[in-house]
């Protein structure tokens, strides 16, 4: 992800008249509040009646009056492209893409790096050829990679043929990776040196540079066939005498990465290592590009996000998207979650006689499905959390089961004894109260036992653990935990 350097703002004047210009610190709260600013401007009445005339094509104007227009501009202007983003997103379509009209076309390349791609695909659908050329021109390959799906394809076209050779071979490359792969994540901006040179031939090569690439914290050491030979760190070259070889000093322990390994992968490994960079090789060993610490954060932002919405069977989506697309997201799971709330309900009703002689267990049985489910969920959270790291492997499998069984009996125990003297208190009757131990046990069991299958066997049939897993173990606990309940109910207490 591309990030501007500060803009100075201009805060004071020497005694000779001269400006002084102080840098502008970023700060989260700035695009709070510059949210807020919009929203109160937005919200305006003459403002809302321009914007839904504008909306509704009631006037042949293509714009906001030119005051509201300055306004809205100066607003968002001063921002980092990031915040600029974060505000584009906050507010609903028709005003986004109004403000986005507004936006410094100096920014447009960052802005739109920065967006998530549900929003991208609106700001992109309001640009012409013209300044979609213009932004995308200023872009590194493995960038506008990142926004060819959305991009027309003449404009792609268009981009392609601005570009080196070397540039164009880049742009194929990045676009032939696989979402969700560190080919898809790298970038080709990176400093190579030999290791047959001195480190004083190494700093004047990087002097005639104008910049380093960003996050560059090693230059990589390759031989003349560009197979990667090791790294040399810039504290490294900074505090060695400049006489010595790259290769008395480069390091030969280094983590590289393959282009078709899993982003996530790639992102663990960061973790683990507290990496800023590291490079990308191909199976011959030829460095063909690196992955950077600020690609990886994006890569644990979005996993997750992801996670989060998938245990809800939801996908990303805008939040003042039209209603039927959010019906689209959202309905599936909420009617497999009706169906299985339907066969719990179901079950219960094959009890009606018992529950009918002990009216107390329609209140006590709810509790006991809902123990059973949160049980599950906390052991399937750890599963998936888990798996996601690459720690569980069918080597370890039974071992996870049996300590989330031994775990989970050991907290029903307890937890059972409160439920059952509850029980006891508002019914009055040991044998309800034992029954009511019994079934909270089981029912834990059964959830903790199902929070490991359940991410297992959707990751072995290929299938995203995350996704939809919370119904599928609330249908579960609840079916079950209703049945081993009112049976128990029946089998001791009539």
């Amino acid at each position: 992800m591309q990030h501007n350097s500060l803009e100075p703002d201009v805060q004071d004047v020497t005694p000779e008249g001269k400006a002084i210009a102080i840098p502008r610190r970023l700060d989260p709260e700035d695009a709070q509040l510059a949210l807020q600013i919009l929203q109160s401007i937005l919200n305006r009445p003459d403002v809302a009646e321009a914007l839904e005339q504008l909306e509704t094509g009631e006037t042949d104007d293509t714009g906001l009056p030119d005051a509201i227009a300055s306004e809205i501009g100066e607003t968002v202007n001063k921002l980092h492209p990031a915040d600029i983003a974060f505000i584009l997103e906050s507010l609903p379509e028709h005003e986004r893409q109004v403000v986005w009209g507004l936006v410094d076309p100096g920014h447009d390349a960052d802005v739109l790096l920065e967006v998530d791609d549900w929003a991208r695909e609106s700001l992109i659908a309001t640009m012409n050829r013209d300044a979609l050329v213009s932004a995308t021109g200023t872009m590194d390959a493995d960038e506008i990679a990142d926004l060819v799906p959305d991009l027309p394809p003449d404009v792609v076209a268009e981009v392609q043929r601005g570009l080196t050779a070397a540039e164009r071979a880049q742009l194929l490359e990045a676009m032939g990776y696989p979402e969700d792969t560190v080919g898809a994540i790298m970038d080709f901006d990176m400093v190579r040196v030999r290791e047959d040179v001195t480190l004083e031939v190494v700093l004047r090569y990087l002097r005639r540079l104008q910049e380093l690439p960003d996050h560059t914290d090693q230059i990589f050491v390759v031989d003349r066939e560009d197979r990667l030979q090791g790294t040399l760190y810039l504290t490294k070259l900074l505090v060695t005498e400049p006489e010595r070889l790259v290769s008395d000093v480069m390091n030969e322990d280094y983590l590289s990465l393959n282009p078709m390994d899993s982003d996530a992968d790639a992102a663990n490994a960061f973790e683990r290592y507290d990496l800023i960079s590291a490079p990308v090789t191909d199976d011959r060993g030829r460095l063909i590009g690196r992955v950077t610490i600020d690609e990886v954060v994006d890569v644990i932002q979005e996993d997750s996000q992801e996670q989060a919405l998938s245990r809800a069977g939801l996908q990303e989506e805008d939040i003042f998207a039209p209603v039927y697309s959010a019906l689209r997201n959202r309905a599936p799971w909420l009617l497999v979650n009706l169906c299985t709330a339907a066969i719990a309900s179901l079950i219960a009703s094959r009890f009606e006689h018992t529950v009918s002689q002990i009216v107390i267990l329609a209140f006590l049985m709810s509790i006991v499905a809902g123990i059973g489910g949160n049980s599950g969920n906390q052991t399937m959270t750890m599963i998936i959390r888990a798996m996601a790291m690459g720690r569980v492997s069918s080597a370890n499998i039974w071992q996870l089961v049996k300590r989330e069984l031994l775990v989970t009996f050991m907290v029903g125990t307890s937890g059972s004894i409160v439920a059952a003297t509850f029980a006891w208190a508002i019914s009055g009757s040991f044998a309800v109260a034992l029954v009511m131990m019994a079934a909270m046990i089981g029912n834990m069991l059964i959830g903790a036992f199902l929070g490991v299958l359940i991410p297992l066997l959707r990751d072995r049939f290929g299938k995203d653990p995350a996704v939809g897993s919370s119904v599928l173990l609330t249908f579960a606990t609840d079916s079950l935990g209703f049945f081993i309940f009112l049976g128990l109910a029946t089998l001791f207490l009539l």
